[in-house]
């Protein structure tokens, strides 16, 4: 054996010996894995920018954007009326809340139990076809997997013995636990609905809900998520960053949505109010709050600046430019006046150096953020399940933009004594990220480094010249304006994606761009789908404070075995609603590639780590054969 294998192949291989001990453990493998390479892929689920819209997003994830629906239509087509199979949909998103409301309601007698136990299971069928019955009872709930199983599987016979023995579940099933058993066949339809979702980037921000979707997401079978710029703002202050603590507590405030940080996360805002409500009095105390820490927030972020001339963002150092005595600024030879005259924090010698009350504010939030339990929770998860970029079946996926320069050519920044550019600079990013949380408490630079990458015109999570100070004290509009990345001209370009393909690895004939992070505003006539189908925007505006400009309520994209099809969402109203009326989110479907053959498991990546195994398997195979390993003692 070692006369054909290094050494490192004859212990990997005698370790393979170890779970197949004979020839027929192996041969049964081989099969196996062989006929799971020849299933149809399983589907795939795009998400972006929710921005702690937790009612729409826990819809849209229900109802696996439209894949449900489509399902269901499948199974039943004329056979059921639109309203009953709207019921059934309904009763699959909400399964606990529906059966409660049909009980309240007097509709729920032992015939109704037996009609939804066999629409559902009927639904299962329709959707396990796809896949493996091994992976389906591994999917199944543990409690109940041998009874789904069976019922999924049940076939009629001549004597109908197989349907006297599937009614007399049902029935025992009513009898005893119906609701538990709902719930989970329920559970089961959604899991094979989607095989893997992908959440690309953005969770927190404007919505008051962003820990809610986070502990949905932790239940959550298959997924990876891809860093947004609001994502790691949030991420940068659980590392302790000061600036990033400052920004969060700020746009909480701003956006009305600081029941995250305190029902959420338990972290208080008491201090800060009573700092503010003695400084600017006057003031109602949560728009003092507002005011304290907008000011605390330009102070934190301009000694950032400061710190790390490398950043090349002293455009962004204002403070020191306001003329205090007439409440102006002049950017760029133009004078605005600041619709805040009053800054009794401010030492004008030194504008950016904290108060001593501001410093006690900060102090006591960092402290907050630093020791809340679910945020450490919910930022261990992003990080074990999430990135910079992911690579996913021939696809890339990634939040915000390849940083570029004017030509088109990848934009090289120099950061910590090294040159990055393209994939190299996000490879960086990443780490620095990572080592932000996990490395030494007073690293510094990492903290530094996470502000950046939430707020710089050369972050690839942001791509633009952010406005902050001058949308917080500047009421003129004309100084508002944030100048983007050359990306975001040149990611129309097909040769410019291809580009940007390539350095990633990817083969850009057959290969997309999945994008986040820049809302779609179809009411302009803008189209998500961008450079001949190589590239898909898919923020079409999950907020509610984007409805308007957009004209849609946010796109997601649906990978299966027959192609690419995006799905534009209209608003959602409430989740009391879609209980009461089985009323769904209307979504519009656009096919954006049809595969000419149809994509099996073998094309995947995961197909690709299966075709390993089956020539690691022929190998020991080959061994077995020629007794150079012998089959374990009681296997022969």
């Amino acid at each position: 054996m070692t006369d054909y294998l290094t050494r490192e192949e004859s212990k990997y291989i005698r370790l393979l010996a170890e779970k197949y001990p004979s020839t027929r453990a192996v041969t049964r493998e081989i099969i196996n894995l062989t006929a799971i390479l020849n299933l149809p892929k399983g589907t795939e689920h795009f998400m972006s920018d929710i921005h702690g819209e937790y009612e729409a997003f826990c819809h849209i994830l229900n109802n696996c954007s439209g894949v449900i629906r489509e399902k269901v239509e499948l199974a039943y087509g004329e056979s059921l009326t639109d309203k009953e199979k709207k019921e059934i949909c309904t009763l699959i998103y909400y399964p606990a809340e529906k059966l409660r409301l049909l009980r309240a309601e007097g509709r729920l007698d032992r015939e109704r139990y037996h009609i939804i136990l066999e629409q559902m299971i009927e639904i299962a069928r329709v959707l396990s076809s796809k896949y493996t019955r091994s992976k389906v009872r591994k999917a199944m709930p543990e409690d109940y997997a041998y009874i789904i199983d069976e019922l999924i599987h049940a076939q009629k016979d001549e004597d109908n013995n197989q349907v006297h023995y599937h009614n007399i579940i049902l029935d025992t099933i009513i009898r005893i636990n119906a609701d538990d058993f709902v719930i989970s066949l329920a559970d089961l339809i959604k899991r094979l609905a989607v095989d893997h979702l992908h959440i690309v980037g953005d969770i927190y921000d404007r919505g008051d809900s962003a820990d809610k979707i986070l502990n949905m997401l932790m239940t959550h079978h298959s997924l990876d998520i891809e860093w947004g710029n609001h994502d790691i703002l949030w991420m940068g202050a659980a590392c302790g960053s000061e600036a990033c603590i400052a920004g969060v507590v700020r746009n909480c405030i701003n956006y009305k949505s600081a029941r995250t940080l305190e029902g959420g996360y338990g972290i208080s805002l008491r201090k800060l109010v009573t700092f503010a409500r003695d400084t600017y009095r006057g003031m109602k105390p949560m728009k003092a709050a507002l005011t304290a820490i907008t000011l605390i927030q330009f102070k934190l972020e301009g000694l950032v600046i400061l710190r790390n001339p490398e950043y090349n963002m002293e455009d962004r150092l204002l403070l020191d430019k306001v003329d205090f005595d007439n409440a102006t600024i002049t950017i760029d030879g133009v004078t605005y006046e600041l619709n805040q005259k009053d800054f009794p924090t401010v030492n004008k010698e030194e504008p950016y150096v904290l108060s001593e009350g501001e410093q006690e504010v900060v102090d006591d939030l960092k402290n907050s953020f630093l020791n809340s339990a679910l945020l450490k929770k919910h930022t261990e998860f992003l990080y074990e399940n999430g990135g910079m970029y992911k690579i996913y079946n021939g696809n890339l996926l990634y939040h915000g933009c390849v940083p570029l320069n004017e030509d088109g050519s990848l934009r090289e920044v120099e950061f910590f004594g090294e040159k990055f550019k393209g994939k190299a600079y996000f490879d960086m990013a990443d780490t620095i990220a990572r080592h932000a949380y996990y490395g030494s408490s007073h690293n510094i630079k990492g903290l530094d480094f996470m502000w950046f990458l939430r707020c710089a015109e050369l972050s690839p999570l942001c791509g633009r010249k952010t406005k902050g100070f001058e949308r917080a004290y500047i009421d003129d509009p004309s100084a508002w304006n944030e100048d983007k990345n050359p990306y975001y001209k040149y990611y129309y370009n097909k040769s410019t994606c291809e580009m940007i393909l390539n350095e990633f690895g990817l083969d850009s004939a057959a290969s997309h761009i999945i994008n986040g992070h820049t809302p779609v505003r179809t009411v302009k006539g803008e189209l998500p789908i961008r450079a001949d189908g190589k590239l898909l925007v898919i923020d079409g505006g999950f907020c509610k404070n984007y409805h308007e400009k957009t004209g849609i309520a946010g796109y997601t994209l649906i990978f299966n075995s027959h192609g690419l099809r995006l799905k534009a969402h209209h608003p959602f109203r409430t989740i009391d609603e879609a209980l009461r009326d089985n009323l769904d989110i209307h979504s519009d479907s656009e096919i954006v590639e049809t595969e000419q053959r149809r994509v099996m498991v073998g094309d995947t990546d995961i197909g690709e780590t299966i075709k390993n195994e089956i020539n690691d398997l022929y190998k020991l195979l080959e061994y077995y054969r020629s007794g150079s390993i012998s089959p374990r003692k009681g296997y022969e």
